[in-house]
């Protein structure tokens, strides 16, 4: 599913996208762009609006971290790993890898 432009998404920075149901944050590091569930794990926050300090986000509303290319949970309080998704840049697009159920759930 194209979910963004990549020359929108500057390098160490983020963009929200919508996937029916679905929020998710796309995140350009070092030129490579990746895709996780862009809400906290441990409460609901959004990701896009966190620091990004090279591969990691920080939460903006308890400051737990995440590493972006694998989602994984890295210092409390968050201790479950992010949902990602597998991305290509394609024609100037950033396309995303979306189960249509998952696009499907409510928020």
């Amino acid at each position: 599913m194209k979910l963004a432009i990549a020359e929108e998404i500057e390098d160490g920075d983020v963009q929200r996208c919508e996937a029916g149901a679905t929020c998710v944050a796309i995140f350009n590091v070092g030129g490579r762009f990746y895709a996780t569930s862009d809400i906290c794990t441990h409460a609901y926050a959004h990701l896009s609006d966190g620091y990004i300090d090279g591969e990691t986000v920080e939460c903006p509303l308890h400051q737990g971290l995440f590493h972006i290319p694998t989602g994984r949970a890295m210092s409390p309080p968050v201790t479950e790993n992010l949902r990602t998704y597998a991305t290509r840049v394609e024609g100037g697009a950033v396309y995303v890898e979306i189960d249509e159920e998952e696009t499907d759930k409510p928020g």
